[in-house]
């Protein structure tokens, strides 16, 4: 359920770290991470606002999880470590299916491949939404299971902050898109984005948290 060439006990042991190595700095709260299907493959679609919500839904979640990463992650000793522990470089500035392909080989596996929808970091709203989730989960039989993240990113004029709370919040899995067509893909995206964006909204309503931008709380 990794891509070839990676190192299963290698990604196990970085998800065990993953599940400790964030505890002195944030206060971490996973709601009903009993969701995630326990077996069979499944598209994890998380909103995207700092750095740390890729490694943090890496170690939260309880099963192996290939991550969909931005190519320029991949430099220094990560160029290494990254693709033994089975996550995909992704290059957003041309068209590449190699890591569409690989992640659909691990989804037919059986395995999780995450995304992050947007592409990019953005405020955590999904104010847009790719539709290469959808083609995943379509083309692999594979469910769409949305996972919302807030309080990674430090809101705008706010201080440092100590131990700030974090809440990830594990959504009802989708069925797996079956409609063809880029019609298909565009309800599957829709549906996907509505139940994550449902989420978010969750989360504000019950922390009283504002939704608008800010900062990674990795900045200085």
């Amino acid at each position: 359920m990794l891509p070839p060439g990676a190192l299963g006990w290698l990604h196990d042991l970085a998800r065990w770290l993953g599940t400790w190595i964030f505890v002195p700095f944030l206060r971490v709260r996973v709601q009903h991470g009993d969701r995630v299907p326990a077996d069979g493959p499944v598209v994890l679609v998380a909103n995207h606002s700092a750095f740390v919500d890729g490694p943090l839904l890496f170690g939260m979640i309880r099963r192996r999880v290939v991550f969909l990463v931005k190519d320029e992650m991949f430099r220094g000793p990560l160029r290494v470590l990254l693709p033994a522990i089975g996550q995909l470089p992704v290059r957003r500035d041309v068209v590449d299916r190699r890591p569409l392909l690989a992640a659909q080989d691990v989804l037919r596996d059986g395995g999780v491949v995450a995304v992050f929808p947007e592409g990019t970091r953005g405020s955590g709203e999904v104010a847009a939404a790719r539709q290469g989730a959808a083609w995943l989960a379509r083309s692999a039989g594979a469910a769409l299971l949305p996972v919302a993240v807030r309080g990674t990113r430090r809101p705008d004029g706010a201080g440092r902050r100590f131990r700030p709370r974090v809440d990830v919040l594990v959504g009802e899995p989708l069925p797996a898109p079956s409609a063809p067509g880029r019609d298909g893909l565009a309800a599957a995206t829709t549906d996907v984005t509505v139940a994550l964006r449902a989420l978010i909204d969750q989360l504000d309503e019950r922390d009283e948290r504002p939704a608008r931008p800010g900062r990674d709380v990795s900045e200085k």
